[in-house]
């Protein structure tokens, strides 16, 4: 796990696992844990879920225990935007940091000149960049939704989501201007 994953200010869901888990208890979870798992609904933060401790355990503790057993997959909740530094504005289209659904991508081709050869190399790159950088199992609802993307419009909307989270790590955001030349070649 990144050392710049803040478990307390991403958002929580349960996995498959999790809901199996739920239902038949064959994991052997402690009781404080197990609580945990209950109250996640995929609305609640970290910080928001230790109220559920009433001080009789470690959230993060008990968080990056669901996450290493696949109970739980994390979001990171987008932070508040202060404002940009001009080079940083131009680098970042507003309908991306709004967390626009559009498929416009300023500077990109129509989406009808992308062959579905491009389509799987974008597919296979945000995928790939998501799984190496923030790590496998930290975005899965992300992952999923760029796997089924099918059209050059769906992967634009959803390259939405996947710049954000790129942007909210660390070496995400380092890295993500290079990433969205690579990308933006085939997208």
């Amino acid at each position: 796990m990144s050392e710049t994953f803040d478990l307390t200010t991403a958002v929580y869901a349960k996995t498959a696992v999790g809901q199996q888990e739920i239902q038949t208890r064959s994991l052997g979870l402690s009781p404080l844990v197990r609580r945990i798992l209950v109250v996640i609904d995929g609305k609640r933060s970290g910080s928001e879920l230790a109220a559920f401790l009433s001080g009789s355990g470690d959230i993060e503790e008990i968080l990056a225990q669901l996450l290493t057993l696949d109970c739980v997959e994390a979001q990171v909740r987008a932070k508040p935007m202060a404002s940009p530094a001009p080079a940083a504005a131009a680098a970042v289209p507003a309908n991306e940091a709004a967390g626009s659904s559009s498929s416009e991508i300023p500077g990109l081709p129509s989406a009808d000149s992308r062959s579905a050869k491009d389509n799987e190399m974008a597919r296979n790159f945000m995928i790939n960049s998501i799984n190496s950088i923030i790590g496998q199992n930290m975005r899965i609802s992300l992952v999923h939704d760029i796997f089924h993307a099918e059209t050059t419009e769906q992967l634009r909307v959803v390259y939405h989501a996947w710049a954000s989270s790129m942007s909210n790590h660390g070496m995400g955001a380092k890295r993500l201007p290079e990433l969205r030349e690579k990308l933006f070649k085939v997208l």
